[in-house]
């Protein structure tokens, strides 16, 4: 039973409108008419064409390439929708850009995603909805209530279907350290042995593979992460696995498909033989990259956002 007696809107920025389509398409209801533009100068506009008086909003925008505008796109509408009395806005962003510069790396570093954090609860939102945040510290980032989303139940579908009872002999690879945590468990779920690419990174998106941790020979490999840019440490890791461990074969997967740079070229150029990347960021041409594979994510999203807006628990998403 729905307590507040709100009524629901859902709304999008123009970073990823098919995917704020789709989750509309799976809750029933009609995706909100707005408007996000630019003037001569490039300043940006939101124009929001129905009411929004006492409403439960929720604004899809991945912060993704261009970064800043949708960054900026992102805050200007929570805005005109605390100014038009939005009853409570929550911020659905399934890819959290500068997540990365969550740490003082050097001496005299900014902390990015805190920076962020800050403006976004500034701007007006009252809850955040995302998904695999590359640090699940940011949540503390905020001071307003954050829900962090976990992708690799996509991905253990996925695969539990592509492969079947073949699966017990395949092995999950952690393309770092930094990401075995998230590799264990996507591998316990699909009752998989785990090994561990060790590289040393020599300077920013670039890295140089060392040794591989585990016993892959003559096996199926899974390579998982979080997100991929350049695909330089993705495909470090899959040739890795080949030349020195000797595995079979290779396929990849990740949440988060920012694929700048050269990473196209790379992927095409290495041995994996298929990229599964959720929908969080809008899904690139398949003819730019004949290896991509993209998988929704509305569905979870969808049901996300109704128990939400339904006051109950959303803890059996995370499991």
């Amino acid at each position: 039973m729905i307590s507040h007696g709100k009524d629901i809107k859902v709304f999008s920025g123009n970073s990823n409108p098919k995917l704020a389509d789709a989750i509309c398409r799976l809750m029933g209801i009609k995706l909100g008419e707005s408007e996000i533009g630019s003037f001569s100068d490039g300043e940006i506009f939101a124009s929001l064409y129905e009411t929004v008086r006492g409403s439960d909003v929720f604004v899809v925008q991945s912060t993704c390439n261009p970064v800043n505008r949708h960054l900026m796109e992102l805050l200007i509408m929570i805005d005109a929708l605390k100014r038009a009395s939005a009853g409570r806005i929550t911020a659905v962003i399934p890819y959290f850009g500068y997540a990365r510069q969550d740490r003082k790396a050097k001496a005299r570093d900014p902390i990015t995603a805190k920076l962020v954090a800050n403006m976004i609860t500034a701007a007006g939102a009252d809850r955040v909805l995302t998904m695999d945040l590359h640090a699940s510290q940011i949540q503390g980032f905020f001071d307003i209530p954050v829900d962090n989303l976990a992708g690799n139940p996509i991905f253990v579908d996925y695969y539990a279907k592509k492969f079947g009872s073949a699966c017990e002999d395949m092995m999950v690879v952690s393309p770092d350290v930094g990401s075995v945590a998230r590799a264990r468990a996507f591998a316990q779920k699909l009752h998989m042995n785990l090994a561990i690419v060790d590289k040393r990174r020599q300077k920013a998106n670039q890295c140089e593979v060392m040794n591989v941790i585990g016993d892959v020979t003559g096996k199926d490999c899974i390579l998982f992460d979080d997100l991929v840019d350049t695909a330089g440490s993705l495909c470090n890791a899959a040739q890795a696995l080949i030349e020195v461990g000797g595995a079979k074969s290779i396929h990849a997967c990740a949440s988060h498909g920012v694929l700048s740079g050269p990473a196209l070229e790379r992927l095409e150029a290495s041995p994996i033989q298929e990229l599964a990347l959720l929908d969080t960021i809008p899904a690139i041409d398949a003819a730019k990259c004949s290896k991509l594979k993209y998988l929704s994510v509305a569905p979870m999203f969808a049901e996300a956002i109704e128990r939400i807006y339904q006051e109950v628990s959303i803890s059996k998403l995370f499991r």
